[in-house]
C-alpha cells in the first residue's frame, strides 16, 4: 500500500518546509488508519533530511518518483523509501532503501544478524543489507506487476550515523548479502548518490509505484505445497526481521546444546506471524546439518497434511521419523534426540494416550527428551480443557532440568493480508483484550458478514474454485451424527433450509486439502495450525452479544465436542473458575477460525444481534 507518493522535486520542497515528518504521518494516518510512535516520527524527520541531500542532484530527474512507507503486499513490513526511475535503456527500475540512523554495530557468529543498541537495549537484528534484500525477494514473489512488467528492483541500505572504520557492516561474513544489497555510511552520501544514478536517468513517466500498488498479487505459497520442494534444499520462503532472528538463534542454540548444556528457547507469536514457517525452515536445516530432529503438534492435522504432501518424495519411514505427535516422548531415553522442534506449543497436554491416562507432564517429557527444545506458542490459541501450554508451564520444567532458557517473539504478520490492524480488530471485538482497533477498515483485509448461511456457502464455493484453497469452518456446536450414518446432515439452519455435514472421517486430518472437503464444514480441530486463502466461519450459538457484550455458553457446545470435558467437573467445585476458562475457549476458538484465510475471512453468525454488533464496529 503507498502512503506517501510523490516525485523527487516535491519530496525536495517537503523536506524544506521542516515538516515532512508530519506530512508523511498525515499520509500514514489516511491510509493506514493508525499512527506512529514518536520515535518513528522522529526517525522520518532525521533520515529524509539525509535523502534530501542525497537526492539534491539534477543528474536525478525531477520527476523520479519517491515512496516512504509502501507496505509490501500481502505482509505488515514497510519499506522506508523507494525511488522510481528509468535506466539509460528506458527500462523500468525502483531503488529501495532501508534506511537506518544506527551508530553502533556489532557482529555476530549468526548468519545475517548484527547488533545494535535499542532504547531497550543492545539487541540482535537483521543485517541492513539482508533487510534491504529480503524487501525485495518479497515485493518480487508477491506482485505480478514486478514479475510481468520485469520491473529492476535494486536494494541497498544507507546508514547515515555509521562509520565502518572498524569494518562490521562490510565484513566478509556478510558478503553474501552485501553483494546483493551495498550498504553506505556517514560518509557515502556522493557514493549513494552515484549509486542511484547508475540506474534512474530519466523520470517515472509510467507510474511505477502505482502500477505496482494496483497490480495483481501473485499466489501465495502454501507451507504444506512447499515441503517436499524444501527438504530437498530449495529457499521456498524468505524470512525476514524477527523471523530470521528466531531462525538463527535457534540453529546456534542447536550447534551448542549437549546433554551437559540443554537449551530452551520459547518463541512467542500471534496468527500469521509465521511460526510453522521458521518452525518447517528449521526441522529441514537440523536434518541436513546431521542432527537426529523432530517436528512436533498436539493436533494431528498439520502432521498429517505435511506428510502427505512429502508421499513419494521420501520412504515412508524418513518421513515419520520427521514428525511426532506431543505424547510419543514417554520412557524415551533422556537427550536422545538432538532438537525437538514443537509448533502450536500452546496445545500441548499434561497427559498423553486416548484416555490421558499416560505419562506425567508432555512438556517435561520434551525437554528431557532432546538436547534442544524449541516451543512455539500463542496462548491465545488454547481451544481445549486439557491444554496447558503457556510459557509459565515451559520455563517451569525447563528450570527443572537446568536448561538454558532464550525468550523471543514474532510480530511480522505474513496472515490476513498482512493487516495487524485485522488481528487487533478482532481481539477487541470478541473481548479477548482491549486495543485501540475499534473500528476495521475492510479495505485492509477482505472481511464480510453475509445474512444467510447460503450466501456464505456459494460465496467460499466461489473461491474455491481459484486454487481448491477455501473452506468452510463452524464453532462445534452441532452434534456429529453424520460420523455413523452418512446420510445426515450435522449442521442445519431450518429457517434457511441450510443442511451440511461435518467433515468425514474417511478424510480424517486431510479434509483441508481435500479435493472434493469443500461440500464439508471443518472445526477447530481440522484447521488449527493451518492456512486458507478463504474461511468461511458460522459462529454458533455458543457465542452471542447482548448489549454489547459478548456472552459465551458452554452449554451450546454439540455433546460430541470434548473440548469442554471437564467443564461440569470444575463448575461443581468453582464456578468462577469453570466460566472464566471456558469463557477463554470459546473466544479462542473462533479467534483461530476467524484467521485462517491468508486474503480473507467471510461470517455468518446464527443469532441476529451477534450479527448487528460486528457489522456496527465495520467502517
Amino acid at each position: 500500500m503507498l502512503v506517501y507518493n510523490s516525485t523527487k522535486e516535491r519530496f525536495l520542497d517537503d523536506v524544506l518546509t521542516n515538516d515532512i515528518e508530519n506530512i508523511i504521518l498525515s499520509f500514514f494516518e489516511k491510509k493506514l488508519n493508525r499512527t506512529v510512535s514518536s520515535s518513528e516520527i522522529q526517525s522520518w524527520k532525521n533520515s529524509m533530511s539525509y535523502m534530501d541531500r542525497v537526492l539534491s542532484d539534477d543528474e536525478i530527474p525531477k520527476d523520479s518518483g519517491v515512496a516512504i512507507e509502501f507496505q509490501i503486499p500481502q505482509t505488515s513490513k514497510r519499506v522506508d523509501f523507494i525511488l522510481t526511475g528509468k535506466d539509460e535503456s528506458n527500462n523500468d527500475q525502483v531503488i529501495i532503501v532501508e534506511l537506518k540512523q544506527w551508530s553502533d554495530v556489532e557482529i555476530t557468529e549468526k548468519d545475517g544478524v548484527v547488533k545494535t543498541r535499542f532504547r531497550s537495549g543492545l539487541v540482535e537484528t537483521s543485517h541492513p543489507s539482508y533487510q534491504a534484500w529480503s524487501y525485495a525477494s518479497l515485493l518480487h514473489s508477491f506482485n505480478e506487476t514486478v514479475y510481468t512488467d520485469k520491473i529492476n528492483l535494486v536494494p541497498c541500505a544507507y546508514l547515515h550515523n555509521y562509520d565502518d572504520s572498524k569494518n562490521i557492516i562490510n565484513n566478509n561474513f556478510y558478503s553474501h548479502y552485501t553483494e546483493k544489497a551495498p550498504a553506505f555510511f556517514k560518509s557515502d552520501a556522493l557514493k549513494l548518490r552515484s549509486f542511484i544514478k547508475k540506474f534512474v536517468k530519466y523520470g517515472d513517466t509510467s507510474k511505477i509505484m502505482y502500477r505496482i500498488d494496483s497490480g495483481r498479487i501473485r499466489p501465495s505459497k502454501s507451507l504444506a505445497d512447499s515441503m517436499a520442494s524444501m527438504l530437498k534444499g530449495n529457499q521456498e520462503f524468505i524470512m525476514i526481521d524477527d523471523q530470521k532472528i528466531v531462525f538463527e538463534t535457534a540453529v546456534t542454540l542447536a550447534k551448542k546444546s549437549s546433554s551437559n548444556n540443554k537449551n530452551v528457547l520459547i518463541v512467542d507469536g500471534g496468527p500469521g506471524t509465521g511460526k510453522s514457517v521458521v518452525a518447517v525452515n528449521l526441522l529441514v536445516e537440523l536434518t541436513k546439518m546431521g542432527l537426529n530432529s523432530q517436528y512436533v503438534t498436539k493436533n494431528a492435522a498439520p502432521r498429517n497434511v505435511y506428510e502427505s504432501k512429502l508421499a513419494g518424495t521420501l520412504k515412508k519411514t524418513e518421513i515419520s521419523n520427521l514428525f511426532s505427535g506431543s505424547g510419543s516422548f514417554i520412557g524415551v531415553e533422556k537427550g536422545i534426540f538432538d532438537a525437538i522442534i514443537v509448533d502450536e506449543a500452546h496445545r500441548l497436554n499434561e497427559k498423553s494416550g486416548m484416555f490421558s491416562n499416560l505419562g506425567e507432564n508432555q512438556i517435561k517429557e520434551i525437554i528431557e527428551s532432546s538436547k534442544f527444545s524449541v516451543f512455539f506458542i500463542d496462548e491465545d490459541q488454547k481451544v481445549t480443557w486439557k491444554d496447558i501450554g503457556t510459557k509459565g508451564e515451559i520455563l517451569k520444567w525447563s528450570n527443572k532440568n537446568s536448561a538454558n532458557i532464550t525468550n523471543l517473539s514474532l510480530s511480522s504478520q505474513f496472515r490476513c493480508n498482512g493487516s495487524d490492524g485485522y488481528l487487533a480488530w478482532l481481539d477487541n471485538v470478541l473481548q479477548i483484550k482491549e486495543t485501540t482497533n475499534v473500528v476495521f477498515d475492510s479495505d485492509d483485509y477482505d472481511l464480510k458478514f453475509f445474512d444467510s448461511p447460503n450466501d456464505l456457502k456459494n460465496e467460499i464455493f466461489e473461491k474455491n474454485k481459484i486454487n481448491n484453497k477455501a473452506r468452510l469452518v463452524a464453532g462445534y456446536c452441532w452434534d456429529w451424527v453424520s460420523k455413523k450414518n452418512k446420510t445426515l446432515s450435522d449442521i442445519i439452519i431450518p429457517e434457511y433450509d441450510f443442511a451440511m455435514r461435518w467433515n468425514l472421517a474417511s478424510d480424517g486430518n486431510l479434509w483441508i486439502i481435500s479435493s472434493e472437503s469443500v461440500n464439508e464444514i471443518g472445526c477447530i480441530h481440522t484447521c488449527q495450525g493451518l492456512e486458507l486463502d478463504y474461511v468461511g466461519v458460522i459462529i454458533g450459538d455458543d457465542l452471542i452479544v447482548r448489549d454489547g457484550k459478548i456472552i459465551t455458553n458452554p452449554d451450546k457446545r454439540a455433546k460430541t465436542d470434548a473440548s469442554l470435558k471437564g467443564y461440569k467437573k470444575l463448575y461443581k467445585e468453582d464456578p468462577e473458575r469453570a466460566i472464566n476458562k471456558a469463557d477463554l475457549i470459546i473466544k479462542n476458538t473462533y479467534r483461530t477460525l476467524m484467521t485462517r484465510g491468508m486474503k480473507g475471512c467471510y461470517v455468518y453468525c446464527t443469532d441476529k444481534e451477534t450479527q448487528e454488533y460486528f457489522l456496527n464496529l465495520l467502517k
